[in-house]
């Protein structure tokens, strides 16, 4: 019996995730977290109208979502003044990353990102074969100039900006980004990954026309919509470009609940005022909380707040293995000197209570 004749590309690549799962860990400690604060989701929840929706659309399961999102993506036009062929919708901003870097990037072609940032735009880059050229951060902010100049001196086809970032939280003025476009090279197109905007303070979001064939605009549900689990995700980009998605995504992707969930969730402007507001209100807390440690929190534009624990790489891990000891789920920066942090999501009291009596006893541990 042979075995499946891989292609030499796929025979290269280890068997990866960019992230381990909070699942993964539980079964992995036998015990479920006490605090869920490690992969930026909202535990605040969906809009009651979306859990309202998508309960109505349970009984219509059997059928296909709508190949062409055709009320979501409408929907999605009227809310960013754009006509609907600016808008195209996939299974979060990971399923339209890989699509993107699929229509573009081929085995040798180069691409740019900041070095230790967003891992899932990586591993679909290494998996067509991609090279992958990094920039390191400037006081903890991705750094345009430094990303436009290295893609001119690679010819890269593709540059990653986050805006704000994951994981530090930083952030630039949407119009400080078309300012550093001018150095953006031709024929290099700019993906900048918006997923935390709507946390961000007015002004974040760049300015950029829809119609500009240099960027595509990353938009998700997964963060200040609380609907991680629904996979819905989607970018807003010259005609030309979201057209070509049509080429290789999956049409069937976003199934019928999803969209229906995040077409309420899209509406109900209330709910979404109110998860700002507890965003706003758990990251002051997660601050004190850090401080009373004699940590540093950095300021945020996201649902979470990377902490400073003050020395390298290896006792920030420390403290993150003795917090999920502990029951508490959180996350870390993989790159130095980002990795002097840890970072926490957002949270509700009682997850943030619980963060807040395990972090002394957390950081005495790393200590010892």
């Amino acid at each position: 019996m042979s075995d499946p004749r891989y292609t030499p590309l796929a025979q290269s690549l280890p068997a990866t995730v960019p992230f381990v799962g909070p699942e993964t860990q539980e079964r992995q400690r036998g015990a479920p977290f006490d605090a869920r604060l490690g992969a930026n989701e909202s535990v605040f929840g969906p809009s009651p109208r979306a859990i309202e929706a998508m309960q109505q659309a349970a009984g219509e399961i059997w059928m296909y979502g709508d190949p062409e999102n055709h009320d979501l993506r409408h929907a999605l036009a009227a809310h960013h003044r754009v006509q609907p062929e600016n808008i195209i919708v996939g299974e979060g901003i990971d399923g339209l990353l890989g699509y993107l870097v699929r229509l573009l990037v081929g085995p040798g072609d180069a691409v740019v990102t900041s070095d230790g940032a967003y891992p899932t735009f990586n591993y679909h880059v290494a998996g067509y074969g991609g090279v992958l050229h990094k920039v390191p951060y400037t006081g903890d902010h991705e750094d345009p100039a430094a990303l436009f100049a290295k893609a001119a001196e690679v010819d890269a086809k593709l540059v990653y900006l986050a805006n704000p970032d994951n994981p530090m939280g930083s952030w630039h003025g949407g119009a400080d980004i078309v300012t550093a476009m001018e150095a953006l090279p031709e024929g290099t197109l700019l993906v900048l990954d918006e997923a935390y905007v709507e946390c961000a303070p007015e002004g974040t979001a760049a300015p950029i026309s829809a119609n500009d064939p240099r960027v595509i605009r990353m938009r998700t549900f997964s963060k200040v919509y609380g609907m991680a689990g629904a996979r819905v995700g989607y970018g807003i980009g010259a005609p030309e470009l979201t057209s070509a998605f049509n080429k290789v995504r999956n049409h069937f992707g976003v199934n019928r609940a999803a969209q229906t969930g995040a077409l309420a969730a899209l509406h109900d402007n209330e709910w979404l005022a109110h998860v700002q507001s507890e965003i706003a209100g758990a990251r002051d807390r997660i601050a004190d909380i850090a401080r009373q440690n004699g940590l540093e929190p950095l300021p945020s534009a996201t649902n979470f707040v990377a902490i400073d624990c003050g020395r390298d790489g290896a006792f920030a891990k420390a403290v993150l293995d003795a917090l999920v000891s502990m029951g508490i789920f959180v996350r870390m920066p993989f790159a130095a000197p980002q990795n002097r942090c840890i970072r926490v999501s957002c949270g509700r009291k009682a997850d943030l209570d619980a963060f807040a009596e395990a972090l002394p006893r957390a950081l005495a541990a790393a200590r010892n």
